[in-house]
């Protein structure tokens, strides 16, 4: 047999080296793209995540008149024998748990008298609802914390959310009244009064309100519902952080509201490392920009190089400013 004939039936070393060289470069051309798709694809799930929000935030509506309150403050989470709006001390999260399919957890602890439905409403804080994670950021899971409740006990692990809801202009942020006002409500010593919060608030969300749409005068389509929080990706699993230390389903506060406003404090933020574990704005781990859903229920992708004016108007309900959004 010839040379020729015997090297017919395999390949040479450097043949080999050829072949593994160009399986290389065709992997490193196609790995951005197959990130590319991955990472399109979890868009698509968070955006569909505010969508389901902002549908049960609708219902919400139909039923009770006005967008779900954010409760009484960051020391409270839902009770469910409180009811909805100025009495209910959780935040906007507990209450459209009802509009999602989810009223086994929302009814957690019913019933109860107070140190039972205390030790019950620890199982409240740790039920992970998978629609409340933006799967760009993290795992739907419990994770650390280290912050109480005045009404509950705490689990090992917290259930949270990468979704706040707006809270207009003005931050507001409160511990709640003492545990007294769940029998003795509405004769409570309240933070923020009720003439304050209706000269200060001008979000959708917040502290004890009910702002029905005709509160809204900007228009439900030009008016910011809810949209994705800003985090330092430092911590998005240790729970030590201001904005993110406590649960889903507490009062109001920043880990649950995010507020707008032509301080760069307020700007819409890519997740960014080393910047912040206690802040105001919205943001998001998405390089094209933030999600939100508006008032009407529809969800859109705002740049972080928007302008900041017509950010604030986006999030400010009544500030008589009527324009049309291109998004």
């Amino acid at each position: 047999m010839s040379v020729s004939e015997r090297r017919a039936g395999g390949f040479t070393l450097v043949e080999l080296l050829v072949v593994i060289t160009i399986i290389g470069i065709l992997m490193a051309l196609l790995l951005p793209a197959v990130q590319g798709a991955r990472e399109s694809g979890r868009r698509a799930t968070c955006k569909n995540n505010l969508k389901q929000m902002g549908l049960a935030a609708q219902a919400h509506v139909e039923k009770h008149g006005y967008f779900p309150s954010s409760g009484w403050g960051y020391m409270y989470v839902g009770d469910p024998d409180m009811g909805f709006g100025h009495k209910q001390p959780g935040g906007w999260m507990y209450d459209i748990l009802p509009f999602m399919g989810m009223m086994n957890i929302h009814e957690i602890g019913a019933g109860l008298d107070f140190d039972a439905k205390r030790a019950a409403l620890a199982e409240l804080k740790a039920a992970v609802v998978p629609l409340f994670h933006c799967p760009s950021r993290r795992r739907a899971i419990g994770y650390p914390h280290w912050e109480g409740s005045w009404n509950a006990n705490s689990p090992s692990t917290y259930s949270k959310t990468d979704y706040a809801a707006n809270g207009g202009t003005t931050l507001i942020l409160g511990t709640g009244p003492n545990t007294s006002c769940l029998s003795n409500y509405p004769n409570c010593n309240w933070t923020h009064s009720d003439a304050w919060m209706s000269q200060h608030h001008d979000g959708v969300s917040s502290e004890r309100s009910q702002i029905a749409p005709a509160h809204i005068t900007d228009g439900l389509s030009r008016t910011f519902f809810a949209g994705e929080k800003y985090m330092n990706p430092g911590y998005y699993y240790t729970g030590n952080c201001c904005a993110d230390n406590n649960t889903a389903y507490q009062g109001n506060d920043w880990d649950l509201n995010r507020w707008v406003g032509t301080g760069s404090g307020r700007k819409p933020r890519q997740d960014t490392p080393d910047y912040g574990n206690c802040t105001e704005q919205f943001g998001s781990p998405h390089a094209v920009g933030v999600h939100f859903v508006f008032c009407d229920g529809s969800v859109h992708t705002v740049n972080y190089d928007i302008d900041l004016t017509l950010y604030t108007q986006l999030g400010n309900r009544k500030d008589g400013v009527m324009f049309d959004v291109d998004f």
